[in-house]
This record gives structure tokens, C-alpha cells and sequence, in this order.
């Protein structure tokens, strides 16, 4: 991923060397594994141990002859070990290190997605809190519908990105999983038990069941998370931009002393960073579709997949980290405005209560298809003329007769658009500082 979209506390974990280091800690732990089953002599181990390192430059020297960087690392790794070189990858194949490498990494940084999403999900409910009791018009198809708390709108965020956690959660402890079950996995020249102590000893588990690979569902599972986790913050981003439109000005990006909104236009304050959380999801699905196809190896395995994980594991890793670190920093610097959400809301000049008025009326005793009619007249009336839907409303006589005056009164209240906050806020237990708890899959 280009540095533009990428934090350093994640790009750390995917880049090369760290890769390769992982492949000679997986080394030495699998030598130091063989000599405690009596396997390899312990004096041997302990200088592994002490002298295995890599040089990358000599590595890549050997890939251009061999065309095989497993067999190019191996070279270079026994060179700085000697005789003892003998005992490194002792029953194994490329892939035990491979695989057992890439759930290392997918671990890492599924601890850092999970750790920003907690702080991003804590200041959302920090925001659902504050404004629990603040209205605002609810809108479908982009039309004003009824009032609403604003706090409920942003609890329906926190609970989109709670359940996109667990997600991510669950599935970065199914493909946190190493093998070490040699060609096939059929542990023919290993013993199984190498493979849980190296698994043990980096923090992760051991595949229950191998081939030559780790099934690749399990990675197609984490993919499919962090697009979902991006997915959920690029419809709330969304949000914000409908809502930071001029024609709406009800919740704007923060925006810095010295940002410019334009290179033409002085006057702009263009929500750019939403507008990077709704593209960036982009490449989080496409990413996602490609680990579907990478399920289908043929028989024990192919490569087919070898090329394309390259890529998109740690981009979406990386993407997924920053999208989750940045709309945490926008949803803190949030400029919202409780007056023009008022003001807003008054714009429609009460239409807006129609379907209080209709409730009002049926419940009264009147049919349904004639309380629409009468509602609807008056409110399509109130369009035409731009007067109140309460003083055309009010005009009609079987109405009047029905609700009464204060009947009619009463239906144009915001309290009842409110009032039921709190039972939505006890469902979520939105109010409780609950920390995430582990999925029982993502502990070693």
C-alpha cells in the first residue's frame, strides 16, 4: 500500500524484513522444538539460536539464481550457521514457514485494528451519549420523513461498528493459525508436536488440520471482515457528507486553521477525508473478492494464491488500520450543530407529523384509507401554498371534530419522536463501558 494510506505501527508488521525474521524465528523455533524431543543435539540448537540471521542483499542474490526464495533464505540463513545448518527446516516445506509467517502477521495486526476500533467505537458512544436527547430530522430516500434523536443515530453507528468488531474478531483468530505438517501434512518427517511448541512460542495456534497450506477460507474470512469493517465506516461517512452539504450544514468535518477546502475557491470546506472513507472500502472488497478466489488450490495445493496474498493481505491490513485510526480522528473533531438541525427540521413547516396524525385519527375510530386521504390533502396543500401542514390541517373540519384543537396540537410534539431513546440505549447497553472480550478462536 502507498505510504499515503499507510501507519507505520502497521506497516511495520508487513514489510519484508520483518517477514524474514519471522521466517528465522519460526526456524530456530522449530530446531529448538526438535532438540527438546531429543531430535537435535541441544548444544546444536543453542548455537542456532545464537548465530542464525539473515542477510537480505545475499538472499536476493541467491533468488536470482535459484528462483526459489524459501531456498534462496535457507542458503543465506545456513551460511551464517555453519554444519549446525543441518538441523534448520528439518522436515519441513516452504509453506510451514510461509503460512506459519502470515498468521503471525495477520494476529499483529488484527490487535491493532481491534485497538483502534475500540477507541473509535468509544468515542461514538461518547457522541450517542451526549446527544441523546438532540433532534434531528430522520430523512429516507434522501427526503425529510420524521424526527429523531440524534443520539439514536449515532448508537445505530456504534452498534454497526461493534458487530463489524466481533467480525473482525473472529476471524482473525480463525486465521491466526500456523502448520508445520511438512509436504502434504501428513507430519511424515515431523512430529506434531514441533508444530504446537512453534505455534505456542509465537503467540499463535496451530491448525487443527492441515494440507501443504493452511485452507485459505480462513483468509478469505479476514478479508471479507476488514471489507465489512470498511464497508460500515464508509456508509457512516457517507452520512456525514449528505449531511455537511450546504443545502444541509447540520454536521461538518472539523477543519484546521491553515486547511485549504480549494484551489479555486477560497470559500470550501470540502469533507475530503470522508470522501477517502467511501473510496477506500473500494479496494478492501475488491481485495476481499480475490481471497474468495484463492479458496480453490488444486488438490493439496498450488501457487496460484502465493502471488496475489502478497498484495492483498497487507493491504488490506494496512487499509483497514488506517481507515478505522482516521475516522476515529474525524468522528472526535465532528463540528455539529444542534441549531441548524432545528432549523432544518422546522423548514417543512410541520410535515414532518403526518404520521402522527394519521396514527391520531385511526386510533380515534377513523378507517385508515380515509385518515390518509385527509392527511394527505392537507399536507399536499401545505406543499402547494408553503403554508403550515398545521393551519391547512387545522382547515379541515372532520379533523378538527376527531382530534380536537389540542389533539392537533399534541400530534406536532417532539417528545414522542424522542421519547423511547432511552429503551433503544438499555437495549444496546450502550451506557455500560463494556471492553471487548476475547473470541474464544483468538486466543492461543
Amino acid at each position: 500500500m502507498i505510504e499515503r494510506y499507510s501507519l507505520p505501527e502497521m506497516t511495520v508488521i508487513w514489510n519484508e524484513e520483518n517477514k524474514l525474521a519471522l521466517w528465522v524465528e519460526i526456524e530456530v523455533e522449530a530446531v529448538k522444538a526438535w532438540a527438546e524431543l531429543g531430535k537435535v543435539p541441544k548444544d546444536a540448537a543453542a548455537r542456532i539460536e545464537k548465530n542464525a540471521s539473515l542477510d537480505i542483499e545475499r538472499m536476493q542474490e541467491l533468488e536470482r539464481e535459484t528462483h526459489h526464495d524459501v531456498i534462496a533464505f535457507l542458503k543465506s540463513v545456513g551460511e551464517t550457521v555453519g554444519e549446525d545448518a543441518r538441523y534448520i527446516h528439518l522436515g519441513m516445506t516452504s509453506s510451514d514457514i510461509l503460512d506459519t509467517a502470515t498468521a503471525v502477521q495477520i494476529s499483529r495486526s488484527g490487535h491493532l485494528i481491534l485497538e483502534a476500533l475500540d477507541r473509535l467505537t468509544d468515542a461514538v458512544r461518547s457522541l450517542a451519549l451526549e446527544h441523546r436527547k438532540t433532534p434531528i430530522i430522520g430523512r429516507t430516500h434522501g427526503v425529510h420523513a420524521e424526527p429523531m434523536s440524534l443520539g439514536v443515530k449515532f448508537a445505530y453507528w456504534w452498534d454497526e461498528l461493534s458487530r463489524a468488531g466481533d467480525a473482525v474478531a473472529l476471524a482473525v483468530g480463525g486465521a491466526a493459525v500456523g502448520k508445520l505438517s511438512g509436504a502434504v501434512g501428513t507430519y511424515a518427517n515431523l512430529d506434531p508436536r514441533v508444530e504446537e511448541m512453534v505455534c505456542e512460542a509465537l503467540g499463535i495456534r496451530a491448525a487443527d488440520i492441515s494440507n501443504q497450506v493452511v485452507s485459505r477460507d480462513r483468509h478469505a474470512r479476514y478479508l471479507s471482515a476488514l471489507a465489512l469493517l470498511g464497508g460500515v465506516i464508509g456508509r457512516q461517512a457517507l452520512e456525514i457528507r449528505l449531511l455537511a452539504r450546504t443545502e444541509t450544514g447540520e454536521i461538518l468535518e472539523g477543519f484546521g486553521k491553515k486547511q485549504k477546502g480549494s484551489s479555486a475557491m477560497p470559500h470550501k470546506k470540502n469533507p475530503i477525508k470522508c470522501e477517502q472513507m467511501c473510496g477506500l472500502p473500494r479496494l478492501l472488497r475488491g481485495n476481499a473478492l480475490v481471497g474468495m478466489e484463492n479458496i480453490e488450490l488444486w488438490h493439496e495445493r498450488d501457487i496460484s494464491h502465493s502471488s496475489v496474498e502478497r498484495v492483498i493481505l497487507p493491504d488490506s491490513s494496512i487499509i483497514a488500520h488506517y481507515m478505522t485510526v482516521k475516522f476515529d480522528r474525524i468522528v472526535r473533531a465532528l463540528d455539529i450543530r444542534p441549531e441548524k438541525m432545528l432549523e432544518n427540521l422546522e423548514a417543512s413547516r410541520g410535515l414532518a407529523f403526518s404520521g402522527t396524525v394519521l396514527t391520531r385519527l385511526v386510533e380515534s375510530g377513523l378507517s385508515r384509507d380515509k385518515a390518509y386521504d385527509r392527511v394527505q390533502t392537507a399536507a399536499m396543500e401545505a406543499r402547494r401554498t408553503g403554508e403550515s401542514f398545521r393551519e391547512t390541517l387545522s382547515r379541515d373540519a372532520m379533523v378538527l371534530e376527531i382530534l380536537g384543537e389540542k389533539g392537533v396540537e399534541d400530534a406536532f410534539g417532539l417528545d414522542r419522536h424522542m421519547a423511547h431513546a432511552d429503551t433503544v440505549f438499555e437495549r444496546l447497553c450502550i451506557a455500560e463501558e463494556k471492553p471487548r472480550q476475547p473470541v474464544k478462536e483468538n486466543v492461543a
